[in-house]
């Protein structure tokens, strides 16, 4: 299998470090540990992975995680300052 995205460019390690900070928020959710971490985490990790499908001209990655990252940052800001 060929690949078609691309290798060791700034996507490629913005990618990796979000895909971990995903990985990262979803073990904190299941365990239960803090949840403004997780949301945190999980509003960046979306927001690097909506920058990627940018890079990558790949309007169903865009989309998915800006309007996720959106959504997440909104419920920060309620989570901070309520």
């Amino acid at each position: 299998m060929n690949k078609v995205t691309p290798y060791k460019d700034v996507s490629w390690y913005i990618k990796w470090t979000a895909s971990y900070l995903l990985i990262t928020a979803t073990v904190l959710r299941a365990a239960g540990i803090c949840h403004t971490y997780d949301v945190a985490l999980c509003a960046v990790g979306t927001a690097m992975w909506g920058y990627v499908g940018y890079r990558w001209n790949d309007r169903a990655l865009t989309l998915i995680n800006t309007a996720a990252c959106l959504v997440l940052t909104t419920g920060l800001v309620k989570i901070l300052f309520q």
